[in-house]
């Protein structure tokens, strides 16, 4: 039940995203649309950010499912980028708002999840310590984050596919050779 009443509301915040801006939207607006009390929300999330962050997780937990391994990393990237591009009034407002970093945050959480899944998998067997694995896979966050957030900001406009092709052809080979690079 209580999982019902969060995905209700991220619903609900979703629609309401299609009608205002973000900043513009109050919980009486989200238990209104959703016929819950204030204090239902309240049970869940501190503040609308809280469920947009939370929102955004859920979104990328399931975009995600399965696609960390170094065969699979491209089409997880590729489920990132459709993720976003699925949610597009969402993100856009919420990129938009005030709360532009929880869109940074969600992207850097998702990527390095996906990434750090590849760098596990190939360290297997090499002397490496966990510091520059981190470091490897936070290297190649940045990337794929700064690509990402440029592809938002100028309005989700390009093929994201030949993005993501393009984002491979420049990785093929690179982490496994940082790996090897940064081993004892």
């Amino acid at each position: 039940m209580a999982n019902m009443t969060k995905y209700a509301l991220e619903v609900s915040l979703k629609k309401l995203l299609l009608q205002k801006p973000l900043d513009k939207i109050t919980i009486n607006d989200l238990t209104e649309d959703c016929g819950i009390s204030r204090m239902a929300f309240y049970y869940h999330f501190k503040d609308i950010y809280d469920l947009v962050e939370w929102a955004c997780m859920e979104d990328a937990s399931r975009a995600l499912q399965g696609k960390k391994t170094y065969d699979s990393w491209q089409e997880g990237l590729e489920q990132i980028f459709e993720a976003v591009l699925e949610n597009k009034p969402f993100i856009m407002n919420v990129y938009h708002s005030v709360s532009r970093e929880q869109i940074e945050n969600y992207l850097f959480r998702l990527t390095y999840q996906l990434i750090m899944g590849v760098v596990e998998e190939k360290s297997v067997g090499v002397n490496i310590t966990q510091e520059d694995k981190t470091f490897i896979a936070e290297f190649y966050k940045y990337g794929f984050v700064g690509i990402m957030l440029d592809w938002i900001k100028q309005g989700m406009k390009a093929d994201y596919h030949v993005i993501v092709e393009k984002m491979s052809t420049a990785l093929k080979g690179n982490i496994t050779n940082s790996i090897q690079n940064f081993s004892k």
